[in-house]
């Protein structure tokens, strides 16, 4: 077998075996999801570009950056996902900024509340120190039945759990006596 033919066949092998661990790990996540009793984390939909634009004001939906089209798309299928594995979802609570409440609301997994300790701390909106704080122990109290979802920006899941994340995506955590430990990630679009 010739050198390249045989460099594709191991890397096609490669590819596939990464896609099955990554599918087992996405399966795994869904159950411990339908357990309960876990926190999803996650980064509001598809909203292009970066930060605010000037003149950003919070209740003021015109003047942030909104989700697309695409983002909107995102939002009901990460809905749909939950809803059809049958996911529990005891509370929603988002960012008071209007991309991240309008994909916690095109989810329609329940009612959402507006909370402050989910707002943006990029380029200096809000405390990062007390935000951070506030969201570690809202998680660390949590013990539902069902699970948390937590609509919010890239800049505070990072905060939380030391990695990005992107659009869309989910980090499930299982909070612990006084933090929490990541489950797993999900990406709907992506799965």
């Amino acid at each position: 077998m010739p050198t390249l033919r045989r460099f594709t066949l191991t890397l096609l092998l490669g590819v596939l075996g990464m896609l099955s661990i990554s599918a087992q790990a996405n399966t795994a996540t869904w159950q411990a999801l339908q357990e309960g009793g876990l926190i999803i984390l996650m980064r509001h939909s598809l909203a292009p570009g970066i930060g605010d634009p000037p003149g950003f004001e919070r209740g003021h939906c015109e003047t942030q950056r909104n989700l697309s089209a695409a983002g909107r798309s995102q939002a009901q299928a990460a809905g749909h996902a939950l809803r059809e594995r049958d996911i529990p979802i005891a509370a929603v609570y988002s960012s008071r900024w209007c991309r991240a409440l309008d994909t916690a609301e095109l989810m329609a997994v329940g009612p959402v509340e507006p909370t402050p300790w989910l707002d943006s701390f990029f380029r200096g909106r809000g405390d990062q120190a007390s935000i951070t704080q506030t969201a570690q122990q809202q998680i660390a109290a949590w013990k539902g039945p069902g699970n948390l979802l937590l609509v919010t920006h890239q800049v505070n899941i990072t905060a939380l759990v030391g990695s990005g994340v992107g659009s869309g995506e989910m980090i499930v955590v299982r909070p612990t006596d006084n933090s929490f430990q990541v489950v797993g990630r999900l990406n709907v679009s992506g799965d």
